[in-house]
């Protein structure tokens, strides 16, 4: 939709505070899911995990440092990976600033990937962050959270991602889940990512972009709520700002990169 040009004040001021209306609405929509989230059941976690961290080996109730409630980023970083997700880097430089204030309000933050310790911190160091990021190689934690699959589960169609089930597919996602993108030469967003992580879309999309919260009581921790895919939008800072410029988004592919290289490609 082209937008009017040479308005009055008048006129902008009467369509901005139509527009308004509908904001305070979006707003008080949120307030009231944002209560639903928060009276969600809780699952008790039975399961021991364990994460490899700057401090040492640590479980999933030393995540949370003292505190009551705990947020973990699913970040895509598989084994195989030569560097993070751009996407998942792209919302992490948001996260990186304000993961502070949550840690001082009763929520411990952590980042969690699959690639080894050693591997994050390199790349962490690159990008100059310094939350909390802890590697869950190993362990069951990604799996059982709905954010890590087998290749086998791939080639079977077991994958249940955001809460539905996928077909089997040479390529899954193939692009389709971010949006309906094809670049100049071709290519598929979802194969434009995976070259910026070094991998190929079969092994980037063996790992997904989630977030999960947990809560401590009595010495007991529960799993209070997970999302996944578009359910991120949210926690994507960039996308937030974008929303809100005089052209939105304003996609026709995958432009972000890695912050370090812009200009370099």
């Amino acid at each position: 939709m082209t937008a009017q040009l040479n308005a009055t004040r008048q006129q902008w001021l009467a369509a901005r505070l139509d527009l308004l209306e509908e904001e305070k609405e979006l707003t008080r929509r949120s307030d009231a899911l944002a209560l639903k989230r928060q009276q969600l059941p809780r699952v008790g976690i039975d399961k021991e995990y364990s994460f490899d961290t700057e401090g040492g080996n640590i479980s999933l109730k030393d995540l949370f440092g003292g505190r009551s409630q705990l947020l973990v980023y699913h970040f895509m970083f598989g084994p195989d990976y030569t560097a993070g997700c751009p996407s998942c880097s792209s919302i992490a430089d948001g996260f990186n600033g304000v993961f502070v204030h949550l840690e001082n309000h009763d929520v411990a933050f952590w980042a969690v990937s699959r690639a080894p310790l050693a591997k994050l911190q390199t790349f962490k160091q690159r990008m100059g962050w310094s939350f909390p990021w802890a590697s869950s190689f190993g362990s069951d934690f990604n799996g059982d959270f709905s954010v890590w699959f087998s290749a086998e589960d791939q080639r079977r169609g077991d994958i249940e991602y955001n809460y539905r089930r996928e077909p089997p597919a040479p390529e899954p996602l193939a692009g389709k889940t971010v949006q309906e993108w094809q670049s100049s030469g071709g290519e598929g967003p979802v194969g434009q990512i995976a070259s910026m992580t070094g991998t190929d879309v079969m092994t980037y999309t063996r790992d997904r972009p989630g977030v999960s919260a947990f809560e401590l009581i009595d010495g007991a921790v529960y799993h209070s709520y997970s999302s996944y895919a578009r359910g991120l939008d949210g926690l994507w800072g960039m996308y937030q700002w974008l929303d809100r410029a005089p052209k939105g988004r304003n996609e026709t592919g995958i432009w972000w990169r890695h912050h370090d290289r812009y200009g370099k490609e």
